[in-house]
């Protein structure tokens, strides 16, 4: 419940976040001169990173932007990228797994040699090298050029490289629903498939759904960080947590809040995550609680 709260809270945040911080006159975008010291290669002036009634978290070294301004605005853009990943990931898995363990035989075998042909391309890899062929693709079929289309680019590579995982898991449930009572008794009174799979055979697949989306979308919130800090995530003068975190690693030895404060919301959001989909697996099934 904690951990609930917590989230509900980063969500919230993400959301009005930058509506109160405009109302309050903060921006991630604006330069403050008066906040950092020309005679000393831009540091922030005063103690722990500029810290001040002013600037909360601190600024930036050199530009003097609001460190605080930057995290929530950078929240609302990781938390969009991790969420639409996510309900894009649990969709086409959820769909693709039905169909791939209710029918069986060659449609089955079909399916199953694409999930082995996705999960076996280097992800990483593939996602570095064609990121700038495939941002340019997405801004000539309307994509806004900039971030926009670098998060399009983003969710749409998510969800292709992931939905096969739970794809999997749910086609094996699926393997042990066809043969349950109630199924053969839609089948028998004559229920299209459709019906059979979304209706009668979808509602006992929300327990393992749920849990691997509540542990899938801190994974994406960490990729995406990643991602960002190998400068193939948003570009400047946009932040999300991993570009935040490539700019603090050169003033580590000066300023080390600039690394901790976006590192330890970081941390603390995955792993309200990972414990919540953890209470949630115990919760929808308690045959695994020792």
């Amino acid at each position: 419940m904690v951990c609930l709260l917590i989230l509900i809270v980063m969500y919230l945040t993400a959301v009005f976040g930058p509506v109160v911080a405009g109302m309050i006159g903060l921006s991630p975008y604006a330069f403050d001169a008066s906040a950092v010291s020309a005679e000393k290669a831009g540091a922030p002036i005063g103690a722990w990173g500029g810290i001040s009634p002013q600037h909360i978290f601190g600024v930036e070294w050199g530009t003097g932007r609001d460190i605080f301004a930057q995290l929530l605005f950078g929240l609302r853009i990781s938390l969009i990228i991790s969420t639409t990943a996510t309900f894009l990931t649990v969709t086409i898995g959820t769909v693709v797994g039905i169909i791939a363990g209710y029918s069986g035989g060659w449609t089955d075998a079909l399916i199953g040699r694409l999930m082995d042909l996705v999960l076996a391309f280097p992800f990483l890899l593939i996602v570095i090298a064609l990121s700038g062929v495939l941002t340019q693709r997405l801004t000539q079929l309307g994509v806004p050029q900039g971030n926009a289309s670098r998060v399009m680019y983003l969710i749409l590579v998510m969800s292709i490289f992931g939905w096969p995982y739970l794809a999997r898991i749910v086609r094996g449930q699926v393997l042990s629903l066809r043969e349950r009572e109630f199924v053969e008794a839609a089948v028998a009174m004559g229920a299209s498939r459709r019906r059979i799979l979304f209706t009668e055979m979808l509602p006992n697949l929300w327990a393992p759904i749920i849990v691997y989306a509540t542990l899938t979308l801190p994974a994406y919130i960490g990729f995406e960080a990643a991602l960002s800090f190998l400068g193939v995530g948003v570009i400047p003068p946009d932040t999300t947590f991993g570009s935040m975190l490539a700019n603090s690693v050169s003033y580590f030895n000066a300023v080390p809040t600039y690394l901790f404060i976006p590192g330890t919301i970081l941390v603390v959001l995955v792993v309200s995550f990972n414990l919540l989909g953890d209470s949630l697996r115990d919760a929808l099934d308690p045959k695994t609680v020792s």
